[in-house]
């Protein structure tokens, strides 16, 4: 069994949010015990991960240094959070497997993920991202290019482009890793946003790829069996913060998309899960998985979590 398990942005920050250098390293401890337990268990697994909290702290240091250098494109915010979290997870996760005693190699791979350069967000960025500044701050920012909007008493946040993930370009090298042997970690933040030009060459750009929906075509992509995306709860839930709140448990994708169509599932936190779940079992996966850390080696087995599997 092929198992991709996508690691949530707070998988990588301590309990508070708090993203130093330690409290992301100690995150990624924590993550990988699980995700060892599942290859000692003999589940063959690829990883990829969120990046949301290290890509916010980048933006922080553009907006403070544009007065000296230019702020850095969004496509190398995502490169460079990449490569520093693949790093800091193949150590933590070679030394979880060391403790279960299993030898197998890991690797991690920066991975672009082509999106089509005439997608509407493109026109119409609506994705925010990074912090709140006040006018005269944003105005820097505006000035070097970037799309900034008036949030009223809050002040100026930037908006960029979310455009849908096509294809992992570099999904064959993480494959041929696989093939030798290897635990991959791969494709994480969703992918380094790329557009091809007419002569078939490739470039960033600057949007965000949803880091759910780029696990969800990933987990395909390399004929993963489930996908297992982890989160800080143990279930997505109906009536989430009312009295008739209840966990969801086994359900079918036609009855997980009825509940998302009767808005059960916020946009900026559970929705993007949902969605990615339904979109890789209805791409022919056997099941997709919604839940927390502590319970990743029975959801990759539908035994606990929000399993979502085919239609009748």
């Amino acid at each position: 069994m092929r198992v991709l398990v996508a690691l949530g942005g707070n998988a990588m920050t301590g309990p508070d949010g708090s993203a130093r250098p330690e409290d992301q390293v100690a995150a990624a401890t924590r993550a990988t015990e699980s995700v060892a337990a599942l290859v000692a268990a003999g589940v063959d697994v690829v990883l990829t991960h969120g990046n949301g909290p290290q890509v916010g702290n980048l933006l922080v240091k553009n907006a403070l240094a544009a007065h000296v250098v230019p702020p850095v494109p969004l496509d190398w915010c995502g490169a460079q959070t990449q490569a520093t979290l693949g790093f800091v997870l193949v150590g933590a996760l070679e030394a979880a497997l060391a403790r279960h005693d299993v030898r197998r190699p890991v690797a991690a791979l920066v991975t672009r993920t082509l999106v089509d350069g005439d997608d509407p967000g493109f026109d119409h960025p609506t994705k925010p991202v990074g912090r709140y500044l006040p006018a005269d701050q944003a105005r820097v920012l505006i000035e070097h290019g970037e799309t900034w909007q008036d949030r009223g008493e809050k002040g100026w946040r930037r908006v960029v482009a979310s455009p849908e993930p096509l294809e992992v370009l570099d999904a064959p090298a993480a494959a041929a890793l696989m093939a030798a042997g290897y635990v991959v970690v791969a494709n994480g933040g969703g992918g380094i946003p790329v557009v091809r030009a007419a002569d078939g060459t490739v470039s960033g750009v600057e949007a965000v790829i949803d880091k759910d929906l780029g696990a969800a075509l990933l987990g395909r992509t390399v004929a993963a069996d489930v996908l297992v995306i982890g989160t800080d709860v143990p279930h997505a839930v109906l009536d989430h913060g009312t009295a008739d709140a209840r966990d969801l448990h086994t359900v079918t994708v036609a009855k997980l998309r009825g509940h998302a169509a009767d808005g059960q599932f916020a946009a900026g936190s559970m929705g993007p899960k949902v969605e990615a779940a339904c979109r890789f079992v209805e791409a022919g996966g056997d099941r997709a998985v919604i839940t927390d850390l502590d319970h990743l080696v029975p959801a990759a087995h539908g035994g606990a979590g929000t399993v979502v599997v085919p239609n009748p």
